[in-house]
């Protein structure tokens, strides 16, 4: 039972609004960590793993596609005003986990071992920074770190098809 000076302590901290706006943001993260990173689990053994190592070997769109599903809870999580530094830390593994998946089976031997979305998922549970709303330069960085994240996705796609199209070159030379 919490004594009415911790209520008050708790209220100073995070107002109700605030504290519902990132209670909402808790299932959205842990959701994501389940089924990209933890939904399945290698028969006889504690290792998890989940769809976006899979999606992974889609070549060309699978680390695209994990990355832009990722990229969307990081805009949630941005809307609900959470620190700049939360933000940065959150993009830094998705672009970690988008940057070396897009290295032919080594990245996708990475992405079952990194798991993006769960630390992500961590990262929001243990923050307790106090809230606040999202300011101007918050939105400023927040659309930077989406603009590289982009530029990753593209370069990843570029060097997808680039071989794909090598492969496809080996397989069926031009007569």
């Amino acid at each position: 039972m919490k004594t009415r000076d911790a209520i008050d302590a708790e209220w100073d901290l995070l107002p109700p609004e605030e504290k519902q706006k990132r209670q909402e943001l808790e299932p959205l993260f842990r959701w994501l960590a389940l089924v990209m990173d933890n939904l399945l689990r290698f028969p006889g053994t504690k290792f998890r793993f989940g769809l976006d190592p899979i999606i992974g070997l889609i070549p060309g769109l699978g680390d695209t596609g994990s990355t832009i599903i990722s990229a969307m809870a990081l805009l949630a999580a941005a809307r609900r005003g959470l620190p700049k530094i939360l933000l940065a830390r959150m993009s830094l593994n998705i672009l970690i986990n988008e940057f070396v998946g897009i290295v032919p089976i080594a990245g996708d031997a990475f992405s079952f071992w990194f798991k993006s979305n769960a630390r992500n998922y961590d990262l929001l549970r243990k923050h307790t920074a106090a809230p606040r709303a999202s300011t101007k330069s918050d939105w400023i960085f927040v659309a930077l770190v989406l603009v590289a994240l982009l530029l990753i996705l593209l370069v990843s796609l570029a060097v997808s098809f680039w071989l794909l199209s090598t492969i496809a070159h080996l397989f069926f030379p031009k007569r």
